[in-house]
């Protein structure tokens, strides 16, 4: 059913080989969409120009990249356009057919309502389902969605590598695009990216739709890449979050933690093999030694991923940012600054 609802919402559609399906996607985009931004992304099967000549809805635009930028560049540009034409939500659907327009109601409620900045498809929550994809899939989006947790820290998100996604424009027009990953690792990199703005993401359940499309996405090639990407985000993440915006006692926690866990395990590992060497056995008190900072060290790293699983963001962005637009910051807003 449509949302009644004064917002405007915008659905942005990247075009790149779906021509076989993108039609058909666009025809069962609901009348609560106002507007539909295509972007053909240097397409070669020409899906700006296909979609120009046989599709008749009038809310339909078509955005030519000059230049191939990748799924996120598609988006990208597809978000500046949804800014400028006021949109208050833009909603971001693949045109291979294996996303239900029907769900864009769902995506579009938490934020209409006020719970959430960014909402993402979850494929991962009807069980049964599950098993209608490729088991390389769902082995490499759980590593993904591990990694991403780290990196991102939603630590309850899941799906990572999932584009089905909404977001407020107050949000997004916040975002570093300059700054965003083009590529695959496009949604992955944007909930970083939110995380830095504190802004809220809600998990929607949705199933996945396989049929003759071929995705471009290939996560065995792709995981090393990320683990490296992740590792930097989650650096950035935790020098923003814990050192340059704020401080708590989670901030001495983790690099307390990290000493002595790296100074125990070398001490051991020197005495270790110190004593093959000499075909001695290594004294208690050395062994406590090292067992001891290994201890410690370690009940400190999960007191701090404790604190930051706590610190997951909760009072939208948006909202926040309407208050203080209004002159009416909140309390919340205030503790943020």
């Amino acid at each position: 059913m449509p949302i009644k609802t004064e917002l405007t919402i915008a659905v942005v559609i990247p075009c790149y080989r779906v021509t076989n399906h993108v039609l058909n996607v666009i025809e069962k985009i609901g009348a609560e969409v106002s507007v539909i931004f295509a972007v053909d992304d240097c397409c070669p099967d020409g899906s700006g120009e296909f979609i120009s000549k046989n599709c008749i809805d009038p809310r339909v635009l078509v955005i030519r990249n000059q230049q191939n930028q990748g799924v996120g560049g598609a988006v990208l540009t597809g978000y500046r356009a949804a800014i400028e034409s006021g949109a208050d939500v833009i909603v971001k659907v693949d045109g291979d057919g294996q996303m239900d327009p029907s769900l864009i109601p769902a995506f579009v409620a938490p934020i209409i309502a006020g719970d959430a900045d960014y909402t993402k498809g979850n494929r991962f929550f009807d069980l049964e389902k599950i098993r209608a994809m490729p088991k390389v899939r769902i082995f490499g989006n759980a590593v993904l969605s591990f990694m991403t947790k780290f990196s991102s820290g939603y630590w309850d998100l899941f799906d990572p590598t999932n584009g089905y996604t909404a977001i407020h424009t107050d949000v997004a027009r916040h975002l570093p695009f300059e700054k965003i990953s083009r590529r695959y690792f496009f949604e992955t990199d944007i909930l970083f990216r939110l995380n830095t703005l504190r802004a809220v993401v809600v998990d929607v359940p949705m199933d996945a739709i396989y049929g003759d499309e071929v995705s471009n996405l290939k996560i065995s090639r792709i995981v090393g890449e990320f683990f490296f990407k992740h590792i930097r985000n989650f650096g950035k993440r935790i020098f923003y979050n814990y050192y340059l915006r704020d401080m708590s006692l989670a901030s001495i926690e983790l690099p307390m933690g990290v000493l002595l866990l790296i100074s125990g395990s070398g001490y051991g590992v020197y005495h270790w093999i110190n004593s093959l060497q000499k075909g001695v056995t290594t004294p208690a008190g050395t062994v406590m030694l090292a067992a001891l900072p290994i201890l410690m060290g370690t009940q400190l790293i999960l007191a701090f991923l404790g604190y930051d699983i706590a610190n997951v963001p909760r009072r939208p962005f948006h909202k926040m940012r309407r208050n203080s637009n209004n002159n009416q910051p909140l309390l919340g807003e205030l503790d943020e600054k």
